[in-house]
């Protein structure tokens, strides 16, 4: 299985002959060309053609990420798997609005269901979410009913306003509260961690969709305007609450990550760089874990469970299957 590298550290990425390597202050560290997937940069790092050229003929997809550890943008390779009928169908499903919105429906029908899952879950630990389950539940039956992307949207911030509620007692940490949702700047370290994390989500489920005919700039749920990916951000919905919020509350409650692995900067908080490091760590940890397909009956990772779900899509839109968003099952 294909590795992703994290850089973190400043130097350079070259290519000598058929190898590329970094090269720090502390010498070169060779990256196995055949075995690499994505790279993430992180740090100050210097880049020529000669290397980008290479990497984009093995596929290489590269992301980078700003100071504050937010998604700058990406060196997405020429698609090789790039299909026009695809791409029509794709835009045909958006323009028929009515299209658009069953499968806008679908994602976030699947994103709340995860987010019962998680809740479920620590109400085992003898925590009670049922009024916040009982609200989800509610706002999904007018989903179902709902007509416009608009609707839909509303009543899944409305789930997310419960569901953000319930972070405080299932966060056994004391140092660690969480008021709201704030972005750009976070206002607090629980809103730093989610912004963090979803940004590497977002950024995990666009190097998946290269693997895919799908074209990464027409989504559903989200707007295709002047943003350049919005697929990546619509499927990301569906994985955010058992992958990133769950490695949250893992992070915090194991006390990996303490109220030391924070800063302020710019009237907000950010991750330190040896944090960001922590959390990447755990998050490519979960990626790579396996868990028994209920469908398949076969041990499948989290970050093909993505590249099922991008194909999933993909067949419903070419009308080989009706899409219907992954939900756990554990």
């Amino acid at each position: 299985m294909k590795k992703d590298i994290y850089i973190f550290k400043s130097g350079e990425l070259k290519r000598k002959d058929n190898t590329l390597f970094f090269e720090s202050q502390e010498g070169k560290k060779f990256i196995p060309i055949e075995e690499t997937d994505n790279i993430y940069v992180f740090g100050e790092v210097d880049i020529n053609k000669k290397f980008l050229d290479y990497a984009g003929e093995k596929e290489i997809c590269l992301h980078f990420f700003n100071y504050y550890g937010y998604y700058s943008g990406s060196y997405y390779p020429r698609q090789h798997l790039n299909s026009g009928f695809v791409t029509l169908k794709q835009a045909e499903y958006y323009l028929d609005y009515e299209k658009r919105v069953v499968i806008a429906k679908n994602i976030i029908l699947a994103a709340l269901r995860n987010i019962l899952i998680v809740l479920r879950y620590y109400n085992k630990n003898k925590e009670d979410f049922n009024s916040t389950i009982e609200i989800i539940k509610e706002n999904m039956l007018t989903i179902k009913e709902s007509k416009t992307i608009e609707e839909i949207m509303a009543q899944e911030a409305n789930s997310r306003i419960a569901y953000y509620k319930a972070f405080n007692n299932i966060i056994k940490n004391p140092d660690f509260y969480f008021e709201k949702r704030t972005k750009r700047p976070p206002k607090d370290k629980i809103n730093a961690l989610i912004s963090f994390g979803n940004s590497m989500m977002y950024v995990t489920v666009l190097s998946e969709i290269y693997k895919t005919n799908l074209d990464p700039r027409i989504g559903y749920l989200h707007s295709t305007n002047e943003r350049r990916f919005t697929l990546n951000l619509d499927i990301a919905e569906v994985f955010k609450p058992i992958i990133v919020d769950r490695e949250i509350f893992s992070l915090l409650n194991k006390n990996i990550l303490t109220t030391g692995d924070f800063k302020e900067d710019l009237n907000g908080t950010i991750l330190k760089e040896d944090s960001m490091k922590k959390f990447v760590q755990a998050y490519n940890e979960k990626l790579m874990t396996t868990i028994n397909h209920y469908k398949l009956n076969r041990e499948v990772s989290y970050k093909r469970l993505i590249r099922m779900e991008l194909y999933k899509l993909q067949k419903h839109i070419t009308g080989e299957a009706t899409y219907e968003g992954f939900t756990a099952e554990w």
